[in-house]
């Protein structure tokens, strides 16, 4: 399953985050409220864990352009607000829950795996793209039958492209989702390993699948 976290306090979206992926989840992070909504209306989430105090776009916004695109990705709300004025604006713009820091970690795991039992449309752990097929859950891909060997950080980038097939993604954008936010390498290994994801799927027999959108970046073509 994969969650995205919403949070600009670094060392807190680092603790959750590792403390997702300990437990087999697969993470995503956004720093600000802005980023945080583009991921939600673009890709697919199992749950998300959005902060209230955000930059550029508080969790409170996020939660009511969430539900009002009809996205039900079910939300969690982080915040050190603790008013009950505050709780109930969260659950009134859609949230599912709220949880007030400083939190313990097995009150945040707890409240999360309810949320994900409660989801009503539970997210399937195939994702297909014509031949292409990657199982979740076995952290495999496959095209026309022919097995694709990936590295965790190739499987993440066409598990992300995958899901937003057909959608032009920025070097920044790529950076962001697949690097996270707080990544201050060089842009180019985003070159690096759409080269080498391409060399892989064309040994499968997926030839030009990924194509370069020129002044934009790549997208998967379906």
């Amino acid at each position: 399953m994969r969650i995205l976290i919403v949070e600009d306090t670094q060392p807190i979206a680092t603790a959750v985050r590792s403390m997702l992926e300990l437990r087999k989840f697969a993470v995503d992070v956004a720093g600000d409220g802005e980023t945080g909504l583009d991921y939600l209306l673009r890709g697919t989430y199992s749950a998300a864990i959005i902060d209230v105090g955000l930059p550029r776009r508080d969790g409170f916004d996020v939660a009511l352009q969430v539900r009002a695109a009809g996205v039900q990705t079910p939300i969690l709300m982080l915040t050190a607000r603790d008013a009950v004025e505050d709780r109930v604006r969260g659950l009134d713009v859609g949230a599912d829950d709220y949880l007030v820091k400083p939190f313990a970690e097995e009150e945040l795991i707890a409240r999360l795996n309810a949320l994900l039992r409660r989801a009503p449309n539970p997210i399937s752990n195939i994702l297909e793209a014509g031949p292409l097929r990657i199982d979740l859950l076995a952290r495999s891909a496959r095209f026309d039958g022919v097995d694709i060997a990936l590295g965790t950080t190739e499987f993440r980038l066409l598990e992300l492209l995958v899901r937003n097939a057909n959608i032009a993604f920025s070097r920044s954008d790529l950076l962001e989702r697949i690097w996270d936010y707080d990544f201050d390498g060089s842009p180019n290994i985003v070159d690096v390993y759409i080269s080498q994801l391409r060399r892989k799927l064309k040994q499968a027999g997926a030839h030009g699948i990924i194509a370069t959108v020129w002044g934009v970046g790549y997208k998967l073509i379906a």
